[in-house]
């Protein structure tokens, strides 16, 4: 029988550097968009994308469930066919 734990460790490790390739991909890419990182007080801002063919509200709902509560909208823009939402998390 061949030891499966170690190639089940090979795969787990895979997976976590694809993870994190992709993680610092998006970060990378990020810094070239328009949109800010940060509000003026310091609150991380998130882009939500939802279809174009879908009601805003699609997306501000997407947003509300990240943030678990309420949000600021700093932003909304139609490019591509898709919707696209521009927001904080409000401070708790």
């Amino acid at each position: 029988m061949k030891d499966t734990s170690l190639f089940n460790a090979r795969v787990r490790a895979m997976v976590r550097s694809a993870v994190a390739a992709t993680a610092c991909a998006a970060i990378v890419a990020g810094c070239g968009g328009s949109a800010p990182l940060f509000t003026s007080d310091g609150r991380p801002t998130t882009v939500v994308q939802c279809s174009a063919g879908s009601a805003w509200d699609n997306c501000t709902e997407h947003a509300r469930a990240i943030c678990g509560g309420d949000i600021d909208i700093l932003q909304r823009s139609d490019a591509d066919g898709q919707h696209k939402l521009l927001f904080a998390c409000k401070a708790k």
